[in-house]
């Protein structure tokens, strides 16, 4: 257990630094000036002392520059705010970002997989095509369609929740179902499909032939195996809901890290696009590395293969 996870780190870590490394090749091709945004103009002596200062005229020393500082978890200057820092950006909206999408996961996992286990259960009953159909309308409407729906109910027709912001719980439910809603019915069908696989298995025809009751059937025998594709999805699921999304945190005013990621990119502010960026392969590389681990206790008949 200890050498695969360690062989895991190792690879998580090399795959760290090749995101990093192509997201600085990528920023440093895009055209553009994070010095001269907007109304802010600089003069070109104050101008160029900053390039000389970063080494934005040398792309190897901004290279180097930056990632030392990102060994250091330290990602510099921002140019997209002036007053803050990179860290500092990072530290306030990430765990905004956090919130949510440990929120929206959660409510995923506790209504998608045991929905999916009733589709399986009912397959082809009225239940389970009126359940698919919901699930098709999740996975086919964008974010920003069901957010818009969503506020203009709850937070304009009926009035029960805030129409956008953030710091206090009436604020959560409505970002955190918008969030929810694809993977929610993205792990029912996970759900559904392997239960059937799960379902058809000789295992399970020998517990019914020994007269085990439906519902130990279900929570003993089929369960366990049947959530393994979910568990495979929940890890780069998870890393992309707590890293935050646009849409919704902009439908919903909500200061997460989405937000700040397209500003620095539209900005080509690169130290607050790298910090963002290194973020969220952080949190994939973690995540998938928990999904490993999990897996080894589910079924220890893939341990050699992880």
């Amino acid at each position: 257990m200890i050498r695969r996870v360690a062989r895991r780190l190792l690879f998580g870590l090399f795959t760290i630094f090749s995101v990093y490394t192509l997201t600085f090749l990528m920023v440093v091709a895009l055209p553009g000036n994070p010095l001269q945004q907007g109304e802010r103009t600089l003069s070109p002596e104050v101008a160029q002392a900053l390039r000389a200062r970063y080494n934005m005229d040398n792309n190897w020393l901004y290279y180097w520059q930056f990632l030392r500082g990102a060994l250091r978890l330290d990602f510099g200057p921002t140019f997209t705010y002036t007053e803050w820092t990179c860290n500092q950006i990072l530290a306030s909206a990430l765990p905004v970002s956090a919130v949510v999408g440990v929120l929206a996961i959660l409510l995923a996992v506790g209504i998608g997989v045991p929905a999916g286990v009733v589709c399986a259960v009912g397959r082809n009953g009225f239940l389970d095509m009126g359940l698919m159909v919901m699930v098709l309308v999740g996975i086919s409407l964008p974010s920003f369609v069901t957010g818009s729906l969503l506020l203009a109910l709850f937070g304009v027709y009926l009035r029960w929740t805030p129409v956008g912001g953030w710091g206090t719980l009436a604020h959560l439910p409505l970002p955190v179902v918008t969030l929810s809603f694809p993977f929610m019915a993205a792990m029912v069908r996970l759900t559904r499909m392997s239960m059937l696989d799960t379902l058809s298995g000789e295992f399970v025809r020998t517990a019914v032939a020994k007269g085990a009751a439906p519902y130990a059937i279900i929570s003993r025998h089929a369960l366990k195996p049947a959530f393994l594709p979910v568990l495979t999805y929940l890890g780069p699921a998870t890393a992309q809901a707590m890293t935050g999304s646009f849409i919704v945190e902009k439908i919903f005013c909500v200061p997460g890290l989405g937000q700040h990621f397209v500003n620095a990119a539209l900005n080509r502010d690169a130290g607050l696009i790298l910090g963002t960026v290194i973020c969220f392969a952080t949190m994939l590389v973690l995540f998938n590395l928990i999904v490993d681990i999990l897996y080894s206790y589910l079924d220890p008949r893939v341990v050699g293969a992880v």
